[in-house]
């Protein structure tokens, strides 16, 4: 190849343009020692898809990332709007399903209140089961594998004692109060029915030592402990847990905002409640509106909580047993003005609660693995 030259002319040249030759020198082919892998050539000249932050990851067990699918475009698989409006009208059709015997079908009134509360549970699982179902039509789910599908909604057969053992635990931190009380009104109720002698008595002890399985047997056939216990914790979490967190991580809601969406919907369904209370007391509007008022702010805490559980976990048994303790419970105690030591239990718990908040519920003591996990909300990211 002639390149021109960038010498200056000379006087010899008469101003003509000097050429200069060069000429490359043969290419001659890399030894195989040095040629590059081809695996690394793929990696330096094919550019990487850059990955969604709102979609799940590759491995999940059954939200498919869109943009990986083959011929599916970018984008998480639904809008905001979307699930949000997906998850308002689960919330809806959960309320609006406890009376739809009575408003579209217009059956008569049950003849008691046990097949009253039957027909609810009946109207509970259906709705659950509707539920479930339009979340799997919603999703993008890429595998229909009986043991995956489950998984979406956190139903796993694997650590189920962490699942039970550590949110149970947790979730008593915050009821140290309560706990507290109890023990001590117990201490008083034995004290009283000693014998005058002031020996140990035997009577108590062993009716204290029944009272448990008596109490459990007594549960077992009344009509509201299976709605308390039951029904209400094991639809509730499914609808407002499996699904909805689900429905909400897939339309690309960060799991803060989850924490916050989630539990006002939560609250929102319990508003049914209101002309019941507003009966109970007699009619009372203001009265009935502090008290509905009160239940709301507390399902908002709880559904935190529970949602929190869920996404940290990925197991639908965390929440479930956490909902159960706390329909025991009740309100926690915060203080007794006859015993001071239940004020004390109660803040001695709550800092232990905010301690190990994130501690026990690290997600790889619920999972074998965190890193390249078939988690399908991406939870070994946010530890």
């Amino acid at each position: 190849m002639e390149i021109p030259s960038t010498s200056p002319p000379r006087a010899s040249d008469h101003g003509r343009r000097e050429l200069v030759n060069f000429t490359l020198p043969p290419a001659t082919p890399p030894s195989p020692e040095h040629r590059p892998h081809p695996e690394l050539l793929r990696r330096l000249l094919v550019p990487r898809r850059r990955r969604l932050p709102l979609s799940p990851p590759p491995l999940g067990l059954g939200l498919a990332d869109p943009a990986m699918e083959e011929g599916g475009g970018g984008g998480p698989g639904l809008s905001k709007p979307a699930a949000l409006a997906a998850c308002f009208c689960m919330a809806l059709f959960y309320v609006a399903t406890l009376y739809a015997p009575a408003a579209l079908l217009r059956l008569p009134p049950p003849p008691s209140f046990k097949s009253f509360m039957l027909r609810r549970f009946a109207c509970a699982a259906v709705s659950s089961l509707v539920s479930v179902v339009a979340t799997a039509l919603v999703l993008p789910i890429r595998r229909w594998e009986v043991r995956d599908l489950l998984a979406v909604y956190g139903i796993r057969g694997d650590h189920l004692w962490q699942a039970v053992v550590l949110p149970l635990s947790l979730t008593s931190l915050m009821y140290a109060g309560s706990l507290a009380l109890k023990l001590l009104l117990w201490v008083d109720s034995w004290k009283e029915h000693r014998n005058c002698s002031g020996c140990f008595s035997f009577e108590y002890s062993y009716a204290s030592v029944q009272f448990p399985f008596r109490w459990i047997l007594s549960r077992a056939s009344n009509i509201l402990a299976w709605r308390n216990f039951v029904v209400a914790p094991l639809t509730e979490e499914l609808v407002f847990r499996a699904c909805m967190i689900s429905i909400l991580l897939c339309g690309g809601f960060e799991k803060y905002s989850i924490l916050i969406l989630g539990p006002i919907l939560f609250s929102l369904a319990h508003l049914n409640h209101f002309m019941e209370i507003y009966m109970q007391q007699k009619r009372q509007i203001i009265k009935a509106s502090m008290i509905i008022g009160l239940q709301l702010g507390y399902t908002v805490v709880f559904g935190s909580y529970a949602s929190f559980l869920f996404i940290r976990t990925g197991h639908l048994l965390a929440p479930l047993v956490a909902h159960i303790f706390c329909n025991f419970m009740g309100l926690p105690v915060l203080f007794s003005h006859r015993k001071g030591i239940a004020t004390v239990a109660f803040v001695a718990g709550m800092m232990g609660f905010l301690w190990l908040l994130f501690l026990m519920t690290r997600p790889d003591y619920y999972n074998d693995r965190t890193k390249n996990c078939r988690c399908w909300h991406a939870f070994c990211s946010w530890i």
